[in-house]
Order: C-alpha cells, then structure tokens, then sequence
C-alpha cells in the first residue's frame, strides 16, 4: 500500500489546527498509532506577569535543523510521517507553540520518536526566545534540564 501522508515541517507566525493536521493521517490505513505534542507558552517564569513570548529565528538555518531533527527519528524508528510545526513571533501565556505528531504502525516508534524529537528541539533548533514582561524584555537561556532530557538518545 502506497503511504499517502507526507511529512509536514513548519515555521510560522500563525496558529495551527491540532484536529486539521491529526486528520491528514485518517486515511493512511498502515498508521496504528498517532502520537501528539502539543507545547504551550507557560507563565511559569522568574520573571512576574508574563505578557509575550517572543521567538525569533533564521528561517534558513532553523528549516534545515527542524528536518534534520526529523530525518534522525525517521532514521531511528520506522515512522510513517512527521508533522512539525513551530510558531514564531510574540506569542501570549496559554497560546500555542509548537505541535509533534508522529505517526508509525506500532505505538513505541511514534511515542519515543515524539520524545526524541521535542528533546532535540528544545536544545538543538536555532530559536531564541524572549520573555516580555510588563518592567522588562530578557533573553531566555537554554536549560541544563533539556540539555540532560537530550542526552538520554545518544
């Protein structure tokens, strides 16, 4: 049977559709499981009253790491199709940020490679990230956290 679902991978300011990009994969008959991410800005910050998350990129350079990243998963597992979508741009507490589906005949291949992935993007996609509050703007670093989730896949 010839798959029909095509890997998808995004950077883009608007919103996405969690249910719209979940049905791409409805009619693909040979995906038994279907694992979802979806990441949302969080007002968890040092810093008070959170108004923006600001993402900015290099569009090039970032497009070519997200597929990277996706090309080593469907590398490590056998996965049917990949959907990446990364928003940019300020973004307010509780939007969207980022959805990972995979998709693979066997549920473990979707659920670590969904891992994987987010693991990967967290420490090796070129995003930098600013956190606007009401008394001042400041640059996030990276995370000794998401440096030691990645390490768990080397």
């Amino acid at each position: 049977m010839d798959k029909i679902v095509a890997d998808v991978i995004v950077v883009q300011e608007q919103d996405f559709d969690v249910a719209a990009e979940y049905a791409r994969f409805a009619g693909d008959a040979t995906i038994g499981a279907v694992v979802m991410f979806v990441g949302r800005v969080r007002d968890l910050n040092p810093q008070p009253e959170l108004i923006a998350l600001e993402l900015e990129h290099y569009p090039k350079m970032t497009e070519r790491a997200l597929q990277q990243i996706v090309a080593d998963a469907k590398a490590r597992w056998p996965l049917d199709a990949v959907t990446l979508i990364h928003r940019v741009g300020p973004l307010r507490p509780a939007e969207q940020i980022v959805l990972v589906l995979t998709a693979s005949a066997h549920r473990d291949a979707a659920y670590a490679a969904n891992a994987y992935i987010m693991d990967y993007l967290k420490t090796e996609a070129p995003f930098w990230k600013k956190e606007v509050t009401a008394n001042a703007s400041i640059w996030v670093d990276a995370r000794e956290s998401d440096q030691t989730a990645r390490q768990r896949w080397e």
